[in-house]
């Protein structure tokens, strides 16, 4: 299978594909997927353009708007992953994963598919300190300040990643996992990137939860972008002699390292998308815990009866069938010919690809609850959770009823994040 790897996107669906289309002439081949690590950009109107989180003299409608109006249809099969820099109204609608347009899917917030026979996990957006420990509070329309923070990954969806037990053979995160550069040629990253020389001595370049999760998924490839360069590693893992090989890619423009062509073993087909029972298990078992309010709670991880719940699903998608739930528009699309006249930006729209979703696995819609008041308050608040994996754990103390979580109130940190 011919896997096309592309860094980060900007929005530029059209000059990719072409990219890719050019190629598969020149080298008489067939491009079999596409993989994009952040900073897509689905933007399907100017109403998104609201929840994009850059400075408004870069905002721009791009050409992803083609494909979700079906104007253009993608000529291969895509999967992408969210960055910091995104239409973040849009992908919350799809927080589980989803058809962004048709031939496009969004791996969700956190999430597993399988195209083919071949596995794919990855996690949207960029690790910062101050947001991680949280629920996700950020509600459409956006603050300005949750504008910036609503892509900042939370442990929640990193824990239920953890949960994986099948072998994965790709991942994709956004930016890099930290340490990384210790497995490549770090000197010729840092003369390519000078700045990057202080992170690198702090061990501050990167995201730590992405080095738990390599160290943990060990997956064949890890795919990742954000820090605008190429850069390719290998881990060796001590546990089991396994490699990782990273590759890390830039932005699409001219003269820029932005696409790479790899080859991966799999079977003849048919390369399709298909729901993984692993993770649709993981998600209905801990959906239960899904954290949305500003705060803080801490994770423990417990087990599950992997079985029990994986046979549940198997058994659901038998008798439904392993594709995705079709793609539907919840939006009028960008048309360059006509005014657009409403510019008050527009809260939460249910997506019927999601509700469909949780339909099936008999789980209720929450990605429209409403955020508990920020205001400080002396008492703690607990949440019944029989059917949790997870105890809160304050240090140097008992985490008391195991069916209890108990959570405390912080403030969030409003931190800016670099244009990168």
């Amino acid at each position: 299978m011919k896997i096309a790897v592309e860094g980060c996107l900007h929005g530029e669906l059209d000059k990719v594909y072409a990219t890719i289309q050019h190629i598969e002439q020149v080298e008489n081949t067939k491009i079999d997927l596409l993989l994009c690590c952040g900073d897509f950009q689905a933007v399907r109107n100017e109403n998104d353009l609201e929840s994009l989180s850059c400075p408004p003299k870069y905002r721009s409608m791009n050409s992803f708007w083609k494909y979700y109006s079906g104007q253009a249809v993608a000529p291969v099969p895509t999967i992408f992953i969210g960055g910091n820099h995104e239409a973040s109204n849009y992908l919350w609608e799809l927080y589980y994963g989803g058809w962004a347009a048709p031939n496009i899917y969004f791996l969700g917030y956190s999430g597993v598919i399988k195209f083919g026979n071949i596995r794919i996990g990855g996690l949207s957006g960029i690790y910062k300190s101050g947001h991680y420990h949280l629920g996700h509070f950020e509600r459409p329309p956006y603050t300005d300040r949750d504008l910036r923070s609503v892509y900042h990954i939370r442990e929640y969806d990193v824990m239920k990643l953890k949960q994986i037990k099948d072998p994965i053979d790709v991942f994709m995160s956004h930016d890099w996992p930290v340490g990384i550069y210790e497995y490549g040629n770090s000197k010729r990253l840092v003369q390519h990137k000078p700045f990057f020389k202080e992170e690198i001595e702090k061990r501050t370049l990167g995201s730590m939860p992405a080095a738990e999760l390599l160290s943990q998924l060990k997956p064949q490839y890890w795919f990742s972008a954000h820090l605008h360069c190429k850069f390719s590693a290998v881990v060796k893992h001590k546990e089991d002699d396994s490699i990782t090989k990273f590759l890390a890619l830039d932005k699409c423009l001219p003269g820029r390292s932005f696409l790479q062509i790899i080859d991966i073993n799999s079977n003849s087909g048919p390369h399709e998308i298909h729901y993984d029972d692993e993770w649709l298990a993981i998600t209905r078992k801990f959906n239960s815990v899904f954290p949305l309010s500003r705060k803080s709670i801490r994770f423990r991880s417990e087990q599950y009866d992997k079985q029990i719940y994986c046979e549940w699903v198997r058994n659901k998608l038998n008798a439904r069938g392993a594709r995705p739930f079709d793609f539907v528009q919840t939006v009028a699309p960008f048309h360059p010919s006509q005014p657009f006249n409403n510019r008050s930006t527009t809260g939460h729209c249910r997506n019927p690809q999601t509700e469909s979703l949780l339909e099936f696995l008999e789980l209720p819609y929450l990605l429209d609850t409403a955020v508990e008041t920020n205001t400080p308050t002396q008492n703690k608040n607990t949440v019944d959770s029989r059917d949790s994996w997870n105890q809160y754990q304050d240090d140097g103390k008992s985490a008391g009823d195991e069916n209890i979580i108990e959570l405390d109130e912080v403030e969030d940190e409003d931190e800016d994040d670099e244009d990168v």
